[in-house]
């Protein structure tokens, strides 16, 4: 007589349990990331922009501000950026931080920092 191989109905659910935890989890950060790379995009588009070429770091603060409300970033705001000008391009640092609130008392902050050269 052969033995049996495979998972009873418990470890199934047990396994079932952990992939539905790992996955609410994962879907609760996803817009913080998909906020993150998208912070990323302005900033690296802002800093290669010549429309801005010549100018200061008002300027670009100004052009963060108008694509952050287009792209609808939440996060963070213009006046936190780190502007400094490299030659004809600006170097431009975004770092911040996003609390998700995961259960009632359970949250995770997740530190940021994107850097456009």
């Amino acid at each position: 007589m052969k033995q049996q191989r495979g998972l009873s109905l418990i470890g199934l659910l047990m396994v079932s349990a952990v992939i539905v935890v790992v996955a609410l989890i994962g879907f609760k950060l996803l817009p913080a990331y998909i906020e993150y790379f998208t912070v990323k995009r302005v900033i690296t588009d802002i800093a290669f922009s010549p429309d801005l070429r010549g100018g200061g770091a008002r300027e670009v603060m100004r052009a963060f501000k108008q694509r952050s409300t287009i792209d609808d970033i939440t996060s963070i705001d213009a006046s936190d950026l780190e502007v400094t000008k490299e030659g004809e391009g600006f170097t431009i640092i975004a770092a911040y931080q996003r609390c998700v609130p995961l259960l009632s008392n359970v949250s995770v902050c997740i530190d940021f920092e994107a850097t456009a050269p």
